[in-house]
């Protein structure tokens, strides 16, 4: 390739049925672009010997291995020490190198349509990723560490078993888009958004509390002064309502950062209730909780997309 070819830039094998890549890449010191998705790379002598030490380690800026049939990262790949944009979706990856950190030029990174199961903290360690794909994987948890990614835009996430988010999660302040769908953290809430009629011993519950109704311990039996201190007050300032056992339990989209939503449960005593937009801001020292009736108050350009399905 290099005497017909020698100031190749982009390389395109996409679909073609590779099994291995030969040794005549390693002389390409132009290429900075390789393409080889839908093939069947990723057994044992796949990709050339000599991959870390040629001119295409310090040349290759985009790679895109997605497609393929690679269980892990391979080594040679983390010398790559210019690469920007890495994709290996669906492969059979299993997991991801801590040596990941070692491409610090990385901007893009694609590991979706994968196996894996743990995200390792060292992936915190790359200065310039901008956009993590890391959708339809088995990740259960985020750790801590990802807050220290403060060039990430994007963050894909649908299609995991994460039931829940770290609180640091709230310091990507540069986050343009979080995706969190097909998540148990977000189906729970959809599965629960039911309303059981309540029942005529709570109807009469609410009534007492809410019109102040007077009584005394000696007026009622024991049980019901008991069920009668167990009401809850709607969290809705304006409705003034209670409940017991029957409430709407409702998806609230809180703003942090005044940057973008997440999703946390809500309840309140009845269907016709509408819960007051709640939004809280995060400074680099401190939190607080803010409240404003007006969703549309909250400018539209401030704020970030959770795609949630």
């Amino acid at each position: 390739l290099s005497q017909w070819f020698p100031a190749l830039e982009v390389l395109d094998v996409s679909g073609t049925g590779l099994t291995e890549m030969g040794t005549e890449l390693l002389s390409l010191p132009c290429l900075h672009t390789l393409l080889a998705k839908n093939n069947r790379l990723g057994g044992p002598g796949s990709l050339p010997k000599g991959l870390e030490q040629a001119p295409l380690a310090r040349s290759l800026r985009v790679l895109n291995l997605s497609g393929n049939r690679f269980s892990e990262v391979p080594p040679a790949l983390l010398q790559l020490r210019g690469l920007r944009s890495l994709s290996l979706g669906g492969n059979r990856l299993h997991g991801i190198p801590p040596d990941i950190q070692e491409l610090h030029s990385l901007e893009f990174l694609y590991l979706g349509g994968n196996f894996i199961t743990a995200i390792p903290p060292e992936l915190a360690k790359l200065p310039s990723l901008r956009y993590l794909v890391l959708c339809d994987n088995k990740i259960q948890s985020i750790p801590p560490q990802l807050a220290q990614l403060h060039s990430l835009r994007s963050l894909s996430l649908h299609n995991n078993l994460l039931t829940y988010l770290p609180r640091e999660i709230l310091n990507l302040v540069h986050l343009d888009e979080l995706s969190l769908r097909g998540n148990p953290l977000v189906v729970r809430f959809v599965r629960d958004l039911t309303y059981n009629p309540p029942s005529l011993q709570e109807l009469a519950g609410r009534t007492i509390k809410t019109r102040n109704v007077p009584y005394a311990p000696s007026d009622l039996p024991e049980s019901l002064v008991r069920y009668l201190s167990l009401a809850s007050n709607c969290p809705n300032p304006k409705c003034g309502g209670v409940y017991f056992d029957s409430c709407v339990r409702q998806i609230k989209f809180v703003d942090f950062c005044g940057k973008y939503r997440l999703p946390l449960m809500h309840y309140l005593c009845s269907p016709e209730c509408s819960s007051p937009y709640s939004s809280a801001s995060q400074s680099s020292t401190s939190q607080s909780e803010s409240d404003s009736e007006d969703e549309a108050s909250v400018a539209a350009h401030r704020m970030q997309k959770v795609l949630l399905g």
